[in-house]
């Protein structure tokens, strides 16, 4: 399990293009990692809109946004291209990546006990380190609070 001020695990996953991305690819910068269930469902879609939003704002501040969940890369293309999300998509379709960060727990719906993605956002210092693990985040202020850690 992660914990702030720890190393963040590397990963490699494929982007919204198909090609690899790597957490070292951001070295240097901070980088603040956000893990969601579903493209195209309504938080989902809330939350990833109001990251695009102060997205300019947060480059500003010398930090990078990345968002991953389990769908495939063509549904993160079709996904980014219909509300305009200049940031990285990957794709996590194993969840391993989402495991090892902690974002992958139990749920319960209606009774219905599961396991899924737990709506989370790490903020990764510019030498790799985590500065801050957010969880159970709201999709609706998760971009305005990450904004105001960073700054």
């Amino acid at each position: 399990m992660i914990k702030e001020g720890m190393k963040a695990p590397g990963f490699t996953l494929a982007g919204k293009d198909g090609r690899p991305v790597s957490l070292d690819d951001f070295l240097g910068k901070r980088v603040v990692l956000y893990f969601y269930p579903k493209d195209n469902t309504s938080g989902c879609t809330k939350q990833a809109v109001a990251f695009a939003g102060l997205y300019d704002e947060i480059r500003s501040l010398d930090a990078e946004v990345i968002g991953i969940s389990r769908d495939s890369s063509e549904s993160h293309v079709r996904f980014a291209e219909k509300y305009s999300l200049p940031f990285p998509l990957l794709s996590d379709p194993d969840h391993s990546v989402t495991e090892k960060y902690g974002a992958w727990q139990e749920k319960k719906l209606y009774g219905k006990v599961s396991m899924g993605v737990v709506r989370t956002t790490v903020i990764i210092g510019k030498t790799g380190i985590i500065e801050k693990i957010m969880s159970k985040v709201k999709a609706d202020t998760n971009a305005a609070d990450v904004l105001d850690l960073l700054k």
